[in-house]
């Protein structure tokens, strides 16, 4: 619902505290578990509107300048990575077909929901197609009619159809296999150790785009991403800890700190495959990410 780990820790304490304030007038007329995601969803409702709208690719962010240049986005602007860990999406107790429909529902989320429809849609979408919830239970939760939730989750499919990609990451994943896929990381992860310019692109496909929020740069192409590996980042020295976000492929990066004599946390790379090959990788530059999936700020050489 709203994009962010920190901004959905705020609204679980506020709906705890709303749950905790209105418990004496529960009466049971419905399910309590109805009764809490009502709750939950318009403390979602009320903090997407105290709370600048969150966008993952600039094709969603400000206009450029009539320059070309663009404005950094602020990190509050932008969807952040959700570590798997925390939403148990790669563990716990649930079968793997059930794990990888968990897993659908959050790149449902990042691709579609949380960039392109409107906040009661969001909700429509997340407590029908996730939650199970009937379009009567829906209406109750979000206090308006079947039509109106009917209406909303049918405007909310087509929207979700429009921008799908061909194949989900999920299904790119199982296809590719755990050895495969291992491997991959296993190789992207010694380039960019080793400084190898060459390795690095040649896993690139021709069209592979390369972001780095909030900074309002993409690079477009294989070329483009290579000239800018070898003039900035591949100057550094790297170290990659291989994590998942958002269901997908991903790394915490450290790059060297002379000063401190350590590996420092700098951006939280998530990547998007095609294939075999890698068609995107979205880099967010927020080194206290770190915290969020469980890493250190710096590693020792």
């Amino acid at each position: 619902m709203l994009g962010s780990v920190h901004d959905a820790e705020d609204a679980v304490q506020d709906a705890l505290l709303r749950a905790w304030r209105g418990l004496p007038r529960f009466q049971g007329r419905s399910s309590l578990r109805r009764w809490l995601y009502r709750i939950a969803t318009n403390a979602c409702l009320d903090l997407i509107a105290r709370r600048p709208k969150r966008v993952l690719s600039l094709e969603q962010g400000p206009a450029p300048d009539r320059d070309g240049s663009r404005e950094p986005l602020g990190e509050s602007a932008w969807v952040e990575p959700f570590p798997d860990e925390l939403g148990n999406l790669g563990a716990g107790f649930a079968a793997p077909e059930a794990r990888y429909e968990q897993r659908e529902a959050v790149e449902l989320a990042f691709i579609v929901a949380l960039q392109h429809l409107p906040p009661r849609q969001r909700a429509v979408l997340v407590l029908r197609e996730v939650l199970g919830f009937s379009a009567k239970e829906a209406a109750e939760i979000l206090d308006t009619t079947v039509g109106s939730v009917t209406n909303a989750l049918r405007r909310a499919r087509k929207a979700v159809a429009d921008r799908l990609p061909e194949q989900s990451q999920q299904a790119t994943l199982r296809s590719l296999g755990d050895e495969r896929l291992r491997e991959l990381v296993e190789r992207y992860t010694a380039a960019w150790e080793r400084g190898d310019l060459e390795a690095i692109v040649t896993m690139l496909a021709d069209d592979a785009r390369y972001a780095m929020p909030p900074e309002p740069i993409t690079y477009l192409g294989r070329e483009a991403i290579e000239t800018f590996l070898a003039e900035s980042a591949l100057r550094d020295r790297w170290r990659f800890i291989p994590v998942r976000a958002n269901g997908q492929v991903a790394f915490m990066t450290y790059s060297w700190d002379a000063e401190t004599a350590t590996y420092r946390a700098s951006a939280l790379d998530v990547l998007t495959l095609r294939g075999a090959g890698i068609g995107e990788v979205t880099a967010f530059l927020t080194p206290t990410l770190a915290q969020d999936f469980g890493l250190p700020h710096a590693l020792q050489p």
